[in-house]
């Protein structure tokens, strides 16, 4: 590890670090525009010039510097002054003067570091360039006269995306960045590039215009989109949530987020469902509070009840609605509403052990039955990152494009119980094999996945002493886990509640459910969408969304995470937990909770696990399951931007299906 002195400060780095990051080390700022820390090093804007000695009698770029034993770099001599601020003027020269109109004014490093390191006036008069607009599809908004060429966009694309999908044309001051012949970008990650560019060439499209950064009040919450459990910050004025961004976590989404993640908020205030409706002679009429629980009161259920879950619900309303069944002397809880049915026996055997920062750590992965660019797109650049550390991958199931090599064995889950032998010899050479089981795998293939993982010891003690558990299991609903904590998980799923024929069937924001088998049930949808679920229903109570309530998530590794309040529920709707409450007195089973200290500090006795955030550490204790294996694979998402009832109210999500996914062409007005 080498020893060097920053501005007389000495510090030691590791073997491999360079001068810029030895600088923060030592508590120095270097301003930098194509540098990232997660991103390759490209050396071309030449804003982090620093003074070394030995060396020549010139600044040098220190993002491409190594450290070297017995360095001494000067951040802030004369030299290193006046090259930042040629380089700063250099800059400028062509940069339009737009910061009034930029949606990047208030955010954007330019006008940080012109300011910090700049001259403070130009010398040059001579007319500035102008870049034709590149059309990069309904997520980012180009503005390229602004560009720098820090070419960030690019090697994100290409290097944390897998999509080269955007690149640079021509040289010298005609060169130009774009997607290539003018397309639309097509990764699901795409909207990333907003946060990584450090001007305001590129922009989000949906967020622009709507409002400066010194508007909005900002929330930490958490995603629900997937269940990777995304943290985010939520910005939002007065009653609207008018952006998502991604918040920094090392050990769940790094600093990146989804496409659907950042812009399925538009779908907050469109289709919500904002009073109570009861139906009456086959059309759902608004109706009061009051009037509405009376409905659900006149049937005589008595135990004849059950609930079933959606994909976006929060542990405080899953246990609300479990304590008021039992109250009622029922347990029949569902939390699969599409109709999966797999053995929840052991948590272990149905978590992603691995963690998803782990995956990184895989020299051999196997795909069972999943689509992970679709189902969780920021695992799927965790195993980008194990693939350059030399990972092979293989999979099971129906080829698709995963943006990086893949092995495919076939579509049919019997092969797990005789696996192909190039894979077979891999993961038994492997010193660290990950299967990642999708939902698509579960029915048919649980018990065999399970036999491969102890045939091919997935669960071993590692020469560190540590334990390795390489058997994962890759939920997409952001409910899931907490759900199975809970216990939402009847013996045979969603089809033995429906077969129990209950009196009375809650709904809490289930709309993947098929509602058919539920003809003789008294079906209360408590929601905050007027989407199929509400179409279905008996009555309705109007509930809050993920950003209208503090709320606790688990994610698909077992982490428990909490969000807060960003805005309040539109018109009459309530959070749900409250909902559940008011509605148990009138039901004569009155809950033992007024507020959501409260209902925590119980839904913590029956479920210690939630009390506490952070990973929660299942014993591994599979089932005995059959290990036949059976069955071809279908993957559960057809349509990345539609799966949940925001997503098909938002505006942007449907543009994205309509154009990314189905061809559609949009015309735009020249800008």
């Amino acid at each position: 590890m080498p020893k060097l002195k920053v501005d007389g400060i000495e510090v030691e780095v590791p073997a491999g670090a360079t001068v810029l990051q030895a600088c923060e080390a030592a508590g120095k700022e270097i301003p930098r525009f194509c540098y990232h820390e997660r991103l390759s090093i490209a050396g071309n804007c030449r804003m982090c010039l620093v003074e070394v000695k030995p060396g020549p009698p010139k600044p040098q770029a220190s993002c491409a510097l190594p450290a070297a034993e017995n360095q001494e770099i000067f951040t802030a001599s004369p030299m290193v002054k006046n090259a930042r601020e040629g380089v700063m003027e250099f800059l400028l020269i062509n940069h339009p003067l737009d910061c009034p109109i930029c949606d990047q004014g208030g955010e954007c490093d330019l006008q940080d570091q012109s300011i910090a390191y700049g001259r403070g006036s130009s010398r040059y008069t001579e007319n500035k360039r102008a870049v034709t607009e590149k059309y990069m599809g309904p997520i980012v908004k180009t503005v390229m006269t602004r560009c720098i060429q820090c070419t960030r966009c690019v090697r994100f694309a290409e290097e944390v995306a897998g999509v080269e999908e955007i690149g640079a044309i021509g040289r010298g001051e005609n060169m130009q960045i774009t997607t290539y012949l003018e397309h639309a970008a097509k990764s699901e990650l795409s909207g990333n590039v907003v946060d990584l560019c450090p001007v305001g060439a590129l922009t989000s499209k949906p967020y622009a215009f709507e409002a400066r950064p010194w508007e909005l009040k900002k929330t930490l919450a958490i995603d629900v989109m997937d269940a990777v459990g995304t943290n985010i910050r939520l910005d939002s004025r007065g009653r609207q949530v008018l952006r998502c961004l991604p918040r920094i976590n090392e050990d769940v989404n790094e600093e990146w987020a989804s496409d659907k993640t950042r812009h399925a908020v538009d779908g907050l205030v469109r289709r919500r469902l904002d009073r109570p409706f009861v139906r009456q002679g086959g059309r759902l009429v608004e109706a009061g509070w009051d009037e509405a629980f009376g409905a659900i009161a006149a049937v005589q259920a008595g135990a004849s009840v059950a609930a079933v879950a959606g994909d976006l619900v929060d542990c405080e309303t899953m246990y609300a609605a479990k304590a008021l069944l039992a109250g009622m002397g029922s347990a029949l809880l569902e939390g699969r509403q599409t109709g999966m049915d797999y053995d929840v026996s052991s948590l272990a055997a149905v978590n992603f052990n691995t963690t998803i920062a782990g995956v990184e750590r895989a020299d051999v992965i196997l795909l069972v039955g999943t689509n992970v660019r679709w189902e969780a797109p920021l695992v799927n650049t965790r195993i980008r990152k194990a693939i350059k550390r030399g990972a092979r991958v293989f999979a099971i199931g129906p080829e698709t494009d995963l943006t990086y090599p893949v092995t495919w064995l076939g579509d049919d889950l019997s092969l797990l119980a005789k696996l192909p032998k190039p894979a077979a010899d891999a993961l038994k050479a492997g010193a660290r094999p990950v299967m990642i089981m999708g939902g698509a795998a579960l029915k048919g293939g649980h018990g065999a996945a399970l036999a491969l993982a102890a045939k091919y010891q997935l669960v071993r003690s590692l020469d560190d002493g540590s334990t390795w558990n390489g058997f994962n299991v890759l939920h997409f609903s952001a409910a899931r886990m907490g759900g199975l904590m809970l216990g939402y998980a009847a013996p045979g799923g969603i089809a033995d509640v429906a077969a129990a024929r209950p009196k009375l069937a809650f709904f809490l924001g289930a709309d993947e459910v098929d509602f058919t088998k539920f003809a003789d049930s008294f079906k209360v949808y408590v929601g905050h969408h007027g989407d199929k679920g509400a179409a279905a229903a008996d009555v309705v109570l109007p509930g809050a969304a993920y950003a209208e309530k503090s709320g606790t998530w688990v994610n698909l590794e077992g982490r428990v995470q909490r969000g807060d309040r960003a805005v309040f529920p539109p018109g009459d709707a309530r959070e749900d937990w409250t909902i559940l409450r008011a509605l148990s007195s009138v039901l004569g089973h009155t809950l033992p909770f007024d507020s959501l200290d409260q209902l925590r500090a119980e839904m913590a006795k029956d479920s210690p696990m939630l009390a506490e955030q952070g990973l929660v550490r299942f014993d591994w204790a599979p089932p005995r399951l059959d290990t036949k294996g059976e069955g071809s694979v279908t993957y559960p998402i057809k349509d990345f931007y539609l799966t949940n009832a925001i997503c098909r109210a938002s505006p942007t999500m449907q543009r994205c299906s309509a154009e990314l996914l189905h061809g559609e062409e949009f015309a735009e007005a020249a800008a």
